[in-house]
């Protein structure tokens, strides 16, 4: 039997938790605030033009910003509640809502493979416990043959660095380079978060 999603255990202990969330980064966006390093990252990493999806896009916040600077965005995120906010707030990428695990986007009529997917904001962490594997091989079904993976996540928060590297390794994938932040920090020994990129 599957494992409840943590994200979706939050929303049944507190039914205002989606709100709050995207409330929060509204509020955040209008202080100022640098919300664009995940997309930076991402940016730098792609050919103009690339086919990117969000895996777990939450209201939009990365992959209304990588649309922006002009490549075609798929998000996906498995709160109805969050993906509302992105298509109100952020037109122009195509945003679903459904399970990464059970990611299936030729549903939605979209069967080109993507260049790269970002997986930010601790989506990890969130997933059901038994979900991991699945959701990278739904990752490495959607991803074109020379595509790349960018996940981050940070540690101490239920899902382990090693864990997840055991994971992409079941799923297909490979590790091809790990860093410490979105902003190009080497991984350390003790560092508290990691951001991964994968490939076939």
């Amino acid at each position: 039997m599957t494992s409840q999603n943590k994200w979706l255990a939050r929303i049944e202990e507190n039914p205002d938790h989606s709100s709050w969330y995207i409330e929060r980064f509204r509020t955040m966006a209008a202080e100022g605030r640098d919300l664009a390093g995940e997309a930076r990252f991402i940016d730098a990493m792609a050919s103009r033009g690339s086919h990117i999806l969000d895996a777990g896009c939450g209201p939009g916040r990365v992959g209304s910003l990588l649309a922006y600077a002009g490549h075609t965005v798929v998000g996906v995120d498995i709160d109805p509640a969050l993906i509302d906010a992105a298509r109100a707030d952020h037109p122009g990428p195509a945003w679903f809502a459904g399970d990464l695990a059970e990611l299936d986007l030729s549903q939605h009529g979209i069967n080109d493979p993507f260049d790269l997917i970002v997986c930010a904001g601790n989506v990890m962490t969130f997933l059901a416990d038994d979900t991991h594997v699945a959701v990278f091989e739904r990752m490495a079904a959607h991803l074109a043959p020379e595509g790349r993976v960018a996940i981050g996540f940070g540690a101490n928060r239920g899902y382990e660095f090693d864990e997840f590297r055991a994971d992409v390794a079941t799923a297909g994938l490979r590790v091809e380079l790990e860093l410490s932040t979105w902003d190009l920090r080497p991984l350390q020994a003790d560092s508290d978060f990691l951001v991964a990129i994968l490939t076939h």
